[in-house]
């Protein structure tokens, strides 16, 4: 169990932009500078003034006084900002409201801000109104704000420094804070240690003054072995993203705190080796390998997102027998996919493409030969999942008869047709469309010998995967005209940058469409991929949910609620459920829930339990045989 803390640590904390995430004279400013012209420049002047004083630039009392002066606020206008601050609480210091009601004795509210409007916002998490220390507004007989009480300490430089010295505390002292005034504490020698509190804002000067930098309250109480709302401080998690994955999941990732490192391209495997330590939570595409010697070196990684439908970039069977789990986008891209599809139909058996490339040069066909609509003809689906099953409801409402092949029975939606056998839908279809799987068995499953099953004069697309198909089969079929016209989306090599020159053999043939890979590119496939797998990501890493994950068991659970919750991961092998609730038993430890769920490599136990128990139970569940990892979350 967590140690608490000492009861001779005092705990200093600052108020504006450390227990709220703004300044709250820059917030009385907003509201009395309501109605005015020149409001926006005033508010700018007020901020600048805020931070040239915290940074240490000019004197907090000059700062004061110039703020004051330029708000010209009234009484009857703290209502509107307390209720303001209320919504401004710093997150951290609300996931740990436990520990500073728990603490109050010891916690003291250091500001150079205004009694106010902190006590009403701090008493709400716990905090004790005698031990807050803060400055008094002066008001003139109707009610205007017109200075500070320059009695007060904390109205006048060092002001902080004079109240901790006041208070005389016999022990270890410790302040959080994100302004200069804060490091003087600790520079006056009246605190053991500075805590720079950057999950607001971050000031250079402030920084590098500090013994220590805490991103939340949550890494405060971590560094200190205290009590705290979760198990590991987020900002701790480091995730890493790879090939201009869409910005809306960075935001994501940034607001659960976590440490976000972006890459714009693909990374080879070396590169990966080296930027995958320490990584948390991984983010790809499709170019980047994760391979098992990479998985070697990914000393923290508890998870991988597959930023798009495939994941045979991604060494699964490794990821299972490490514990990592793999999630990625299986329905995020679809519809962008079958639209792509259905345009190049259109486009190809119309013959546009060369007719477009020869008005390019000047030439003018009006003729119809070789050009055709797509109404009354065959269209061969080659997989039927989630984008095969989508793009025959499509193409059958344009009139075209759909065939398909899946080695997966599957049930036809509409008046789509079921082929016994790969060769039969090549031999019937007027298009043929693949959409497999990546898996390496489908390596050249479209070759020479299954273009020479084809009709002649045949459509054929490939917006799967690039080794599907024989590259050079596919060049042979559309020079004999086998192949009237073709799309491809996918290639066996690809450049791994925008920067590379595509090389291929099939630049430059007649009616062929060559798209970069770009099926599920559209802005709102990749909003929508931006959006799902960072959800899957953190519902894993927050709550240890598997729902949706390509090699973990299924698994969705509950919310977490005044319990603990212990993930256990190990190989699939008997008796393990049996061992740890032998541990549970042996420590007399109540259970308010248990899940099981196991595939054919590896089990996986989650139980939530008390929050009181030894911390002995904890490394005995580690050392059970056929641990694979053990997380706990609270």
């Amino acid at each position: 169990m967590l140690t608490k803390p000492l009861e001779q640590t005092y705990y200093i904390i600052d108020f504006d932009s450390t227990f709220t995430k703004v300044e709250a004279l820059d917030v009385l400013g907003e509201i009395s500078l309501t109605g005015r012209p020149d409001r926006n420049d005033v508010l700018n002047e007020i901020k600048a003034i805020t931070d040239r004083g915290m940074s240490g630039e000019i004197s907090f009392t000059d700062s004061l006084t110039l703020r004051l002066n330029l708000l010209k606020a009234h009484k009857s206008q703290l209502p509107a900002l307390v209720e303001t601050l209320m919504g401004k609480i710093s997150d951290s210091f609300q996931r740990n409201k436990q520990f500073l009601t728990e603490n109050a004795e010891m916690i003291y509210i250091v500001s150079n801000g205004f009694k106010e409007f902190i006590v009403p916002i701090v008493t709400s998490l716990g905090i004790r109104e005698e031990n807050v220390f803060a400055n008094t507004f002066v008001f003139d007989e109707t009610g205007a704000i017109v200075g500070f009480d320059t009695e007060n300490p904390l109205s006048a430089n060092g002001g902080k420094s004079q109240v901790i010295r006041n208070l005389h505390l016999n022990g270890e002292v410790y302040v959080i804070g994100d302004g200069y005034t804060d490091y003087e504490i600790k520079a006056s020698g009246l605190a053991n240690r500075f805590y720079a509190f950057t999950e607001n804002v971050l000031r250079p000067r402030v920084v590098e003054k500090a013994d220590h930098i805490a991103p939340s309250l949550d890494e405060f109480l971590y560094h200190n072995n205290l009590s705290r709302s979760q198990s590991y401080p987020k900002s701790r998690i480091k995730v890493l993203l790879l090939e201009n994955v869409h910005p809306i999941a960075v935001q994501l990732f940034e607001q659960e705190g976590f440490n976000v490192e972006i890459r714009k391209g693909a990374l080879d495997e070396d590169e990966l080796i080296e930027a995958i330590r320490d990584v948390s939570i991984l983010g790809i595409r499709s170019k980047t390998n994760v391979t098992a010697r990479v998985l070697e070196h990914a000393n923290k990684l508890m998870t991988v997102g597959a930023f798009c439908i495939g994941t045979n970039q991604i060494d699964l069977d490794a990821c299972t027998e490490k514990g990592i789990a793999v999630f990625n986008a299986p329905y995020s891209n679809t519809r962008s996919v079958v639209e792509l599809a259905i345009g190049e139909i259109i486009m190809l058996i119309r013959s546009i493409v060369p007719k477009s490339n020869m008005m390019h040069q000047g030439g003018w066909d009006k003729s119809a030969k070789n050009s055709f609509e797509v109404r009354g003809k065959k269209l061969g689906l080659v997989g039927y999942g989630n984008i095969g099953t989508q793009l025959s409801v499509v193409a059958e409402a344009l009139g075209m008869e759909v065939y398909f092949y899946d080695v997966v029975d599957k049930l036809a939606l509409g008046n789509a047709r079921k082929c016994k056998t790969l060769d039969e839908l090549l031999a019937v279809a007027d298009i043929i469309s693949l959409h497999t799987d990546g898996r390496k068995e489908n390596k050249n499953l479209i070759s020479y010998r299954e273009f020479g099953l084809m009709k002649n004069g045949v459509i054929f697309l490939n917006l799967s995967r690039g080794h599907i198909v024989d590259i050079p089969a596919l060049v042979d079929a559309i020079e004999r005209g086998k192949i009237a016209g073709a799309g491809v989306d996918v290639f066996p090599q690809e450049p791994k940058t925008n920067n590379e020159e595509f090389a291929s053999a099939l630049r430059n043939l007649p009616n062929v469409i060559l798209t970069p890979h770009i099926g599920g590119s559209t802005e709102e496939a990749q909003a929508n991929i931006g959006n799902f797998v960072p959800s899957k990501l953190l519902e894993y890493i927050n709550n240890g949910s598997t729902y949706g994950s390509v090699n973990f068991p299924e698994l969705q659970l509950p919310l977490l609620k005044g319990a603990h919750r212990l993930l256990h991961i190990h190989a699939n092998v008997p008796g393990i459920l049996a061992k740890m609730n032998t541990i549970f038993a042996k420590y007399h430890i109540n259970i308010h829930g248990q899940y099981l769920k196991t595939n054919e490599k590896i089990g996986y136990v989650i139980t939530d339990v008390a929050k009181e128990y030894a911390d002995e139970v904890v490394e005995e569940l580690k050392d059970i045989d056929n641990t694979i990892k053990f997380r706990l979350l609270y």
